[in-house]
């Protein structure tokens, strides 16, 4: 007679599973609002949208992912700043447009289902959350045998954000001799890791535990230094000013991020040496033998949000920005664009 075959026969073990939900269950409390209606555990996430001070809503969404830096969590074994990549990825998108990011859902998938390390994924979720002030409300944890290696797993995220839609900020507002400001980076954040990785561990023959000169820990933790989340100081920022337009530096880098902001009739001329680039970006560049135009296609090089806004405001925008503790530099401004001339230029 056959042995009769399980679910867990399969690879797919629905007690874990259950249990694993039961022990992240007081770590997802921490990341409460008050509109949140479900706790953990339901088909579905419920957020009662208080309009009461908004009179003309506007929901924004954004969904992405973390991309190949999985693989250096991977290849390190640590995976406690993941989750926080996945929550910086999706609110700091929501929030240039200036919506304060209100609910955040996740997915993790791997091929099966270990526990510890998937509590380290979720503990830094919560973590981003917790910085953005957005509330953790749902979310799904798929184990699929055959379809991931061993000890492999995806994750992505998915964010929704509010905004009045006044103050609804899109770059229209943006002029000739507005003043353009960086704010710095943690590092890599969660782009340009494919080409990382292939310069660095294939190329240059490194490996994540190697120590480089003027890098203050080895490569991995480098590389993993987990994505800066804006949040709280731009929504101070837009409470406070009239910022004309916001740009996350992300997969694209400066080149093909700022166009999508600045209007037709301008430019955007950033000076180059303006701010401290951090040398991880210029080992890849000398390791991969990287010209600078690509450098800044790909990676942030430093500067992980771009804040556009009037002559008069940002010597003022700078004091403020460096007491919410952010590192903050001026870094260009908004000219003119003659027919010729493209979109974002670099100058000395």
């Amino acid at each position: 007679m056959l042995k009769k075959i399980t679910y867990r026969d399969s690879g797919v073990d629905i007690d874990r599973a259950n249990s694993f939900v039961e022990r992240i269950k007081p770590l997802i409390k921490t990341t409460a609002r008050r509109e949140m209606m479900s706790s953990i555990g339901g088909f579905g996430g419920l957020f009662h949208l208080d309009i009461s001070k908004i009179k003309d809503p506007v929901l924004v969404s954004s969904t992405d992912g973390v991309g190949t830096k999985l693989k250096i969590a991977q290849m390190m074994d640590k995976h406690d700043t993941v989750g926080i990549d996945l929550v910086a990825m999706s609110v700091n998108d929501v929030v240039v447009q200036g919506a304060e990011p209100l609910f955040f859902l996740d997915y993790i998938a791997t091929g099966k289902l270990v526990v510890e390390k998937t509590v380290q994924i979720l503990e830094g979720l919560v973590r981003g959350c917790q910085e953005a002030g957005c509330a953790l409300i749902g979310g799904e944890t798929a184990e699929m045998p055959g379809f991931y290696p061993d000890g492999e797993y995806d994750l992505a995220g998915f964010c929704v954000g509010v905004v009045e839609a006044d103050k609804l900020i899109d770059g229209s507002e943006i002029r000739v001799g507005d003043r353009i400001i960086g704010i710095a980076s943690s590092g890599l954040h969660s782009n340009g890791f494919s080409l990382a990785r292939r310069v660095l561990f294939e190329e240059g023959k490194l490996r994540p535990e190697d120590s480089i000169e003027g890098i203050d820990e080895c490569i991995g933790l480098a590389l993993l230094k987990p994505t800066r989340i804006y949040v709280k100081s731009i929504m101070n920022l837009i409470k406070n000013f009239n910022i004309r337009g916001i740009v996350h530096i992300t997969g694209g880098g400066f080149t093909d991020n700022i166009p999508r902001i600045v209007p037709g009739p301008c430019r955007a001329v950033i000076r180059r040496g303006s701010w401290p680039v951090p040398p991880v970006f210029d080992l890849i560049r000398r390791v991969g033998d990287i010209d600078e135009e690509e450098m800044l296609r790909v990676f942030n090089m430093g500067i992980g949000m771009i804040i556009i806004v009037a002559d008069k405001d940002h010597a003022e925008i700078l004091d403020r920005l460096e007491k919410l503790g952010e590192k903050a530099y001026p870094i260009g401004t908004i000219e003119k664009r003659e027919t010729d001339q493209t979109t974002v230029s670099f100058v000395s």
